[in-house]
């Protein structure tokens, strides 16, 4: 296969959730598995719901979660090519006007699915003569276009489903531009695959009717038709509608409640798939596992408690360098590769980590449950600079002069020193911590 071109197309009429980002990371995976491009597209020309905000907040999104781009457009750049295709269509004879309101419409699909029948448009446009058109024009009636499919089966050859066919005298003509002039999915969509050489199409399986309909519309304008692929739409843990049951996942939600990108990814990565949900310290891992063929045609389920415990094994893997400047920006002052190392192993989101830094580094009201105990502790500590080892030999030296071992001996210093009866291990946190402040919380002095 030659490398492919796809693109991810939002629409910026809101934030990136889940969803769509399973789809921008299927597309990008895809395309650098395969030394391929990856364009993004936003699908700006319903000009009422569009908004600045939504559009830079997609970018935004995606450089987030390390998804670069190859190429970037908007629709609302190439309306001329839209134009010139719409009367490519007219001339042939696949587009045409229609005057029913959007009332008259919707009886129509009401009647037709209370007989059980499909809400297919009954091409009534059609049979208008050029006077009644002209009535319907003097009266102030603006049309909306419609494309005229032809009949038999579409058929390809999804990646995700297989063969698929489809009986186009079961689909119903689309509407391809609005009374207002301004054009719907379908046409700036095909127009645009065009002019950027998509030659895969990845998108969720809701578009399956669509993608049958499109197969024609590009045969119509007479370019080439791309590959598809069609994945199952999320679902979340008891099989309902994703936005439905668990409310917001946008992007930006997930980023402020401290969920890692690489969790995301790692996660919306394997669902749908026949590999095991399993961290990823990076994209790169995530591409040399990435084959279509591994994807189930079943919709997969989403669960953010998943997705929590995923987290933290994420973190466990991140090198220093990957988070020293995001905890400086914590005002973690002078952070040390020591410190990552030490606190990593315990933390379920990063902003954790400024709990253990003010263990370090900061005042903590030692829990004192045996003040002899600790007293004489203290004055056992090992003289010089600290590492790894003196945690082991301060305890042993506390052995031999009180007695006492295992819990009785290792939780009330955890206490004194922390605070807290549990957290990273004492050997990695000790020598980053100063003698004095030792010294004081030993005492029962808050330091």
């Amino acid at each position: 296969m030659n490398a492919p071109t796809v693109r991810f197309a939002p629409s910026p009429t809101g934030f990136l959730h889940v969803g769509n980002v399973r789809v921008a990371l299927v597309n990008w995976l895809f395309s650098r598995a395969g030394g391929g491009r990856f364009l993004l597209r936003l699908d700006d020309t319903d000009r009422a719901r569009c908004e600045d905000v939504y559009a830079a907040a997609i970018e935004e999104d995606l450089v987030w979660l390390e998804l670069d781009w190859d190429g970037f457009s908007r629709q609302s750049d190439h309306l001329e090519s839209y134009d010139e295709a719409c009367g490519a269509l007219r001339e042939a004879g696949r587009l045409y006007p229609c005057y029913e309101t959007p009332d008259e419409l919707a009886l129509k699909r009401k009647s037709l699915l209370s007989r059980g029948k499909p809400p297919i448009y009954d091409r009534t446009a059609l049979g208008l003569s050029g006077a009644e058109r002209e009535k319907l024009k003097e009266e102030g009636h603006k049309p909306h276009w419609r494309f005229k499919l032809e009949g038999g089966e579409v058929v390809w050859d999804d990646l995700v489903h297989g063969h698929l066919s489809f009986d186009g005298e079961n689909l119903s003509d689309p509407v391809l531009v609005r009374e207002d002039g301004t054009y719907l999915y379908m046409l700036p969509s095909t127009v645009d695959d065009t002019a950027m050489q998509v030659s895969h199409v990845v998108r969720g399986d809701d578009h399956l009717a669509n993608s049958a309909v499109q197969i024609q519309l590009f045969e119509a304008l007479g370019v080439p038709v791309p590959n598809f692929a069609h994945l199952p739409l999320l679902r979340d843990v008891e099989g309902g509608e994703l936005s439905k049951r668990l409310g917001s996942l946008a992007l930006r939600d997930l980023r402020g409640d401290g969920i890692e990108a690489m969790a995301v990814n790692s996660l919306l990565a394997s669902l749908g798939t026949s590999e095991a949900v399993k961290e990823h310290g990076s994209l790169e891992e995530l591409v040399g596992t990435f084959d279509f063929s591994k994807f189930s045609c079943n919709p997969p389920k989403f669960g953010y408690d998943e997705l929590e415990r995923l987290n933290g094994r994420v973190l466990h893997l991140l090198p220093f360098d990957r988070v020293a400047s995001r905890l400086m920006e914590m005002g973690m002052e002078k952070v040390a590769p020591a410190f990552w190392m030490a606190v990593r192993p315990n933390l379920a989101r990063l902003d954790e980590a400024r709990e253990w830094w003010q263990v370090c580094n900061g005042e903590v009201t030692p829990v004192i449950e045996d003040a002899e105990f600790t007293t004489a502790a203290a004055a056992l500590l090992p003289e010089g600079c600290w590492d790894e080892a003196s945690w082991g030999q301060w305890t042993k030296a506390v052995i031999g002069k009180t007695g006492r071992k295992g819990k009785e001996l290792f939780k009330p210093l955890r206490l004194a020193l922390t605070g807290c009866d549990h957290g990273p291990e004492m050997k990695a946190l000790l020598p980053l911590m100063d003698r004095a402040r030792v010294e004081a919380r030993l005492r029962g002095e808050t330091a």
